[in-house]
C-alpha cells in the first residue's frame, strides 16, 4: 500500500478534530492507524469538543490506545454541550484560535462541511475559517439523516486494519453499545462501500472530501 503522506525528514504535525468523543475514531480511525505506523515521528494534536464523566474518560483512553504512545499525542478535551454547538459558537471559535496560536498542522482531519449534524458542521466550518495553509481532509459519520456524500479521496484499508478499527470502537466506547447505529456491521459496511468505490485491493477504504490541494 502507498503511504498516506510522502516521506520527509521533519516530523509531520497532525491535527484531528471531533465534535464528540467517538467521531474521530468512526470517521478516520483506520487512516490514523496507518499514519502513526507509516510516520513514527509524527506528532498529533487531538481535540474533542464535548464529553463529560464517562465519555471524557473514553475519549482520553481511546486517543492513547489508538496512537499506541501517549507521548505522541496531545489531547484537548472541551466540555461544550452536545447538540448546542451553534449556540456556543463564539466560545468554540476562541478555542480554534487558541489551537492556531499554539500548533501549526501539516494535515487536518475534521468533519464534512455538509454534515447534517449541527455540531459536526460547525467544527468543519471553523476548521476552514481558521486554517489556511494545511491540507484538510473531511471525514464522514454515518447517521440517521443519511447524509453520506461522494468522497473524492480514499485511504485503502487492509482487512487487519479494518478489524483493528472495529474492535477499537467496540472496546473504547462502552457507553455507546446500546445505540442501534453503533454496531460492527455498520462500521464494516461503511469501509466496504468506500472500498468498492475506489477499487481498493482489499475491498475496504475510508472516504474523505478534499477540497484543496496545494503542490
Amino acid at each position: 500500500m502507498l503511504t498516506v503522506l510522502p516521506e520527509r525528514d521533519d516530523p509531520y504535525r497532525l491535527l484531528v478534530l471531533g465534535a464528540h468523543p467517538d467521531d474521530i475514531e468512526i470517521g478516520c480511525g483506520a487512516t490514523l492507524m496507518r499514519l502513526v505506523a507509516d510516520h513514527p515521528s509524527a506528532r498529533l494534536r487531538w481535540v474533542v469538543f464535548s464529553g463529560e464523566d464517562a465519555r471524557a474518560d473514553e475519549a482520553r483512553r481511546s486517543a492513547d490506545d489508538l496512537v499506541g504512545d501517549p507521548a505522541r499525542v496531545a489531547l484537548t478535551l472541551h466540555g461544550y454541550r452536545d447538540g448546542f454547538f451553534p449556540y456556543d459558537g463564539a466560545s468554540i471559535k476562541e478555542a480554534f484560535e487558541a489551537i492556531k496560536g499554539s500548533f501549526e498542522p501539516d494535515l487536518i482531519l475534521t468533519h464534512r462541511l455538509e454534515d447534517a449534524h449541527q455540531d459536526h458542521r460547525l467544527i468543519a466550518e471553523l476548521t476552514w475559517q481558521t486554517f489556511r495553509s494545511a491540507m484538510i481532509l473531511e471525514y464522514e459519520i454515518p447517521k440517521y439523516e443519511g447524509d453520506l456524500g461522494q468522497p473524492n479521496l480514499f485511504v485503502t484499508v487492509s482487512p487487519d486494519l479494518a478489524d483493528r478499527k472495529v474492535q477499537h470502537l467496540l472496546t473504547a466506547f462502552p457507553t455507546q453499545r446500546d445505540r442501534r447505529w453503533f454496531s460492527e456491521d455498520l462500521f464494516r459496511a461503511t469501509l466496504r462501500l468506500r472500498g468498492i468505490e475506489c477499487a481498493s485491493p482489499s475491498g475496504l477504504a475510508e472516504g474523505f472530501t478534499c477540497r484543496k490541494v496545494t503542490m
